[in-house]
């Protein structure tokens, strides 16, 4: 990866230094892509038939998914369409195109269409001839409309489509109709939405010179249309489509100004863009906020208030702040502007009762917490502190996981500062105070290897950290004891043996003598305040 090799960020928390950083984001990027197909694309995908539409008569009434008998007849319908039009293929080109429409129609009236029998009644190799060069736009308008439905289904159902591709791509040309353009580019983002095999295959027909093209139109449908299919089609793993993306002249510039200028519906789509090229490459990033990026893109964090929007800001936020802490530092300067600066709008987010807008917040926050110091405690005065202990208390799992992450890069200081152990007192003891004990507890009891780790590596700060040996008395206090016990025969060895380190550490044979024989036993136990970090953290701690 790019420019990662200077990224400090996650320090033993959550590591983002060099490959890591790297596998990370693009891990997260593709997760969050996953949510947002399961989410949100569906609906989107399928374009759903208008009555108003030309040729459709309203007789046809959307089949009721419940009733057997009605889908069942919804079904015979499709494949006597797909017959008429195999009849009708060289017959006169308005019947032609009312058999496809009544295709059209049955492939779009259905949150389900019955895409798979029209495929067995040969469908697809019909389309592929009506979208032949020299055909009318209506013609090819609607054979891209059905094409498009037909990739709105299952793997196999998308797979399909594919000996359609290449026309789909060439009637994305400059000498197409508009509404031929946008519909091929829908029917392309739905092929690419389905998988690197898939994306594969459409970089190397050229899709991508192709869609970026109409990122200009002035159609507001078209270019919000082919910057939801790019963004399909450069969201990974693989980096080379967002790499070979931002190498288009003007790109950079584009994707700014559309946010800087660009109407929600098209700044929504054009953030998931950037979603996926901020996560590849950190040369991206840099490129990004060197054109101005930055400024447009918090000021749509601040002033928005559609999910649809804050969720594709706030990822692309997290991307630029898990690079070195420069980026971090410019974030933090320009969020200045903002009503309570960056970290405030950032806790609006996590107060948030969405839950994907609590985690994407959570994501950035402990993106800048992994910083240098001062960013530390920029983050941790900016009104963080308390709905992250409310969430790492409160919400689900992935939500008090990342709520988690945040609290412990608070705690943990960075190699070139100059704090004792390791640690900042100042943050931990504030957070022990306020509560935060057994969320971590409970995270040390879950079955997410991840989580478990991330648990045990607080309580050894607390346990380390607190003055006067109070650490290892409010874990105990807490039944943090027994947490630990139920690791010390984990599957997990890492987790076993850290479990049986701590516990041999601060809860041997010597453990409480001192309450019980007075001060002094410390001496017997060797222990001091510059002890080395137990052996899971040395060498610069865990990395995620």
């Amino acid at each position: 990866m790019e420019g990662a090799s200077g990224a400090h960020h996650r320090d033993p928390f959550k590591s983002s230094v060099g490959r890591v950083a790297g596998q990370r984001r693009r891990q997260q990027a593709v997760t969050v892509g996953k949510e947002r197909r399961e989410s949100v694309v569906r609906a989107k995908r399928l374009r759903r038939a208008d009555p108003s539409d030309h040729g459709d008569d309203g007789s046809m009434q959307p089949a009721v998914m419940g009733d057997e008998a009605a889908y069942k007849a919804l079904e015979e319908s499709t494949v006597n369409a797909v017959h008429n039009l195999k009849n009708l293929l060289k017959g006169s080109p308005a019947k032609r195109i009312g058999a496809l429409q009544t295709l059209r129609h049955l492939l779009s009236c259905t949150a389900m269409p019955p895409v798979h029998v029209a495929i067995e009644a040969g469908v697809v190799t019909l389309l592929v001839d009506c979208l032949a060069f020299g055909s009318s736009e209506e013609q090819l308008f609607e054979a891209a409309w059905c094409l498009t439905n037909i990739a709105s289904g299952d793997l196999q159902q998308t797979r399909a489509v594919e000996p359609a591709l290449p026309l789909l791509i060439l009637h994305l040309g400059e000498k197409s109709a508009v509404h031929v353009v946008e519909q091929c580019a829908w029917a392309i983002g739905n092929v690419a939405g389905d998988g690197e095999v898939f994306r594969d295959v459409l970089l190397k027909q050229g899709a991508l010179h192709s869609l970026s093209r109409h990122l200009l139109s002035p159609v507001p449908s078209l270019s919000r249309t082919a910057a939801w299919a790019l963004s399909n089609l450069i969201k990974g793993p693989s980096p080379k489509a967002a790499m070979e993306l931002m190498k288009i002249e003007g790109m950079v510039d584009t994707l700014v100004s559309h946010v800087s200028k660009g109407e929600e519906d098209l700044v929504v789509e054009v953030a998931w863009v950037l979603v996926y090229v901020t996560s590849m490459s950190d040369l991206h990033v840099t490129l990004l906020l060197n054109a101005g990026l930055l400024p447009p893109l918090l000021g749509c964090l601040a002033s928005s208030e559609q999910l649809s929007l804050l969720t594709p800001v706030l990822r692309t936020l997290g991307n630029i702040v898990a690079g070195d802490n420069s980026k971090t530092d410019v974030v933090l300067s320009v969020g200045q502007s903002l009503p309570g600066g960056i970290i405030g709008v950032l806790a609006r987010c996590l107060e948030s009762k969405h839950r994907t807008l609590q985690k994407e917040a959570a994501w950035a926050v402990s993106n800048i917490a992994a910083g240098s110091i001062l960013q530390k405690h920029t983050v941790f005065n900016g009104g963080v502190v308390p709905p992250l202990l409310h969430l790492l208390a409160t919400a689900v799992f992935d939500v008090r996981k990342e709520s988690a992450y945040c609290l412990g890069n608070l705690c943990v200081a960075p190699k070139e500062s100059r704090e004792q152990g390791g640690i900042i007192l100042e943050h931990l003891i504030a957070l022990v105070d306020g509560g935060c004990l057994p969320g971590f507890i409970a995270l040390v009891r879950s079955p997410d290897v991840e989580a478990a780790r991330l648990g045990l590596q607080f309580l050894e700060l607390v346990m380390r950290g607190l003055p006067n040996g109070r650490g290892p008395k409010i874990v105990e206090k807490e039944d943090g004891i027994s947490a630990l016990e139920e690791l010390q025969f984990h599957e997990n060895d890492e987790l076993q043996t850290m479990s049986n380190t701590l516990i041999d550490r601060y809860f041997g044979e010597e453990y409480g003598l001192e309450e019980e024989y007075g001060p002094g036993m410390d001496v017997l136990r060797g222990s001091d305040d510059s002890s080395d970090y137990p052996p899971w953290r040395q060498g610069g701690g865990l990395t995620a």
